[in-house]
């Protein structure tokens, strides 16, 4: 790193192995090159006091400005920390997250899900669709509110299926409303990736905690 002050050069000697530059580091250069260029000043043309208060207001912002960046890094570590301890209060939980498969019961044979409407519909169709695409059953909806909506569907017949899925077609009189499906999953596991709280599940998805739309 090359440093100037007040148009005197300082080139430090590359050290093998060495890392980024310290604030401290940064200071230390900064305080021999001034100190040489005092010794080396001409006594008919003086340092100018204003542009060396200047230089050394700058190296001070920049010390500062490191030790700020230090600062926030381990912040952002310690609220990593504080993510997953509070994620494992979701270990064993059940949430939605985006998709259009269906939960079943095992002791009931009732299968089901939920979906968000983004308007009020006059009607809606919700179609269960076996792992083929073949739709194996149709139930018919009158009014529904927008937002969250949930139904629930007996499964019984279709134990041997490995997955069902369904579609939602909602109209509003002629008008087509749309429909957000989510899937039903359980949390098995919590952790971090690139700094966001990330969801181990049950089918084997690993989503980010934001994509989650409920826990129940």
């Amino acid at each position: 790193m090359v440093t100037t002050v007040n148009n005197y050069t300082y080139t430090p000697t590359p050290t093998a192995g060495a890392g980024p530059n310290s604030a401290a580091e940064m200071q230390d250069r900064f305080l021999t090159l001034l100190v040489a260029q005092i010794n080396n000043q001409d006594p008919l043309n003086p340092m100018d006091n204003a542009q060396m208060t200047t230089q050394m207001a700058q190296i001070n912002t920049v010390s500062g400005i490191q030790q700020l960046n230090e600062t926030m890094k381990s912040m952002n570590t310690q609220f990593n920390a504080m993510q997953v301890l509070q994620g494992t209060a979701l270990v064993g939980r059940d949430v939605l997250i985006p998709g259009n498969t269906l939960w079943r019961d095992a002791t009931t044979g009732m299968a089901g899900s939920a979906f968000d409407l983004g308007g009020k519909a006059s009607q809606v169709k919700i179609e269960i669709l076996s792992p083929s695409g073949v739709v194996l059953d149709t139930i018919t909806s009158g009014a529904m509110d927008a937002g969250r909506n949930s139904f629930t569907w007996d499964a019984s017949d279709y134990k041997n299926y490995p997955s069902l899925s369904y579609r939602v077609t909602a109209v509003n009189n002629s008008e087509a409303v749309a429909a957000t499906t989510y899937s039903s999953d359980r949390v098995l596991a919590v952790g971090t990736a690139n700094g966001l709280l990330n969801l181990d599940l049950l089918s084997g998805q690993s989503v980010p905690y934001s994509k989650i739309a409920a826990v129940f």
